[in-house]
């Protein structure tokens, strides 16, 4: 790869990885609204799936950042959003009234960075990485 491309792989690690961190963090300050959130999507076991969650976004945002086993956090993230969308964005089944345009951007948006997490998962974290470094 050459430096434009390790470039972008690491522009794009920077901002793929701040996507799961910050609603990660905003997750532990809003714990009790995003459980009610989760209870009305009859998401099960919202408790423990809670907290997997933000260790998995926590976690795997930031091996994405500084390029650490990168290729499996970003696969895993793929899942994770994969999930949370089906759940979380579910406007297929939207009762009367919902707010479908919303939560069909939402669902398209989230499938938009699945998509750049399983290149990344393809492609590798690039040579500014810490799976890459220099031996």
């Amino acid at each position: 790869m050459n430096l434009f491309e390790n470039t972008c792989i690491l522009t794009g690690r920077l901002l793929l990885g701040l996507y799961f961190i910050l609603p990660g963090l905003q997750k532990i300050v809003s714990f009790d609204m995003m459980s009610q959130y989760m209870t009305q999507h009859n998401v099960p076991m919202v408790s423990l799936l809670l907290v997997i969650t933000i260790v998995l976004q926590l976690s795997a945002g930031l091996a994405i950042i500084v390029g650490f086993k990168g290729r499996l956090a970003a696969f895993i993230l793929a899942g994770l959003t994969l999930v949370i969308s089906v759940f979380m964005h579910n406007f297929w089944n939207l009762p009367e009234g919902g707010d479908v345009a919303h939560e069909t951007q939402n669902f398209v948006k989230n499938m938009a960075i699945m998509a750049g997490l399983l290149i990344l998962a393809a492609r590798g974290t690039g040579q500014f990485s810490l799976d890459n470094r220099a031996k």
